[in-house]
């Protein structure tokens, strides 16, 4: 039977793999704002510093918002990020709110723990997906080649 600390993990698994879906996203919006301005021709410090400092500052609904207008390619997995804020959302937001007093039962437990694991799916799917548009397949043995020159910003 699960105990509350297996419980307390998957939820920080689960926490951990929302983090990665919105660094990923910021990523992407970072560096389509960094093109947009010319910032890989032209450095400006203090402008990737702004930028930064804007995308750095967004929810994972803001970025998926931003990175509308900026990347076409997401359009393709709407459905796929809606879920994945949907679930981060309730994860963060009401996850043990909803589940209350089943923490102190052994089948709450098993409960919470299964819920767990189907947000922690919707946000690895997500995470795979976005992952995917910038070269990575993270369900292969190989990543694809990425650049090896880094371009300041």
């Amino acid at each position: 039977m699960p105990t509350l600390d297996d419980v307390y993990r998957k939820f920080g698994e689960v926490a951990e793999a929302a983090q990665l879906l919105e660094t990923g996203l910021g990523n992407m919006l970072l560096f389509a704002r960094a093109e947009e301005e010319g910032l890989l021709e032209n450095q400006d410090p203090a402008r990737a510093a702004d930028i930064f400092a804007s995308v750095n500052r967004s929810t994972l609904g803001q970025l998926l918002k931003n990175l509308q207008n900026q990347t076409p390619e997401l359009d393709a997995l709407e459905a796929l990020l809606s879920t994945a804020l949907h679930e981060r959302n309730r994860l963060f937001h009401s996850f043990y709110r909803q589940h209350n007093f089943l923490r102190n039962s052994n089948e709450g437990g098993v409960m919470m723990l299964a819920d767990l694991e189907l947000i922690h799916c919707a946000l690895l799917d997500a995470n795979k997906a976005v992952l995917k548009l910038t070269g990575v397949d993270a369900d292969a043995s190989t990543i694809n080649p990425l650049p090896t020159r880094h371009l300041p910003i």
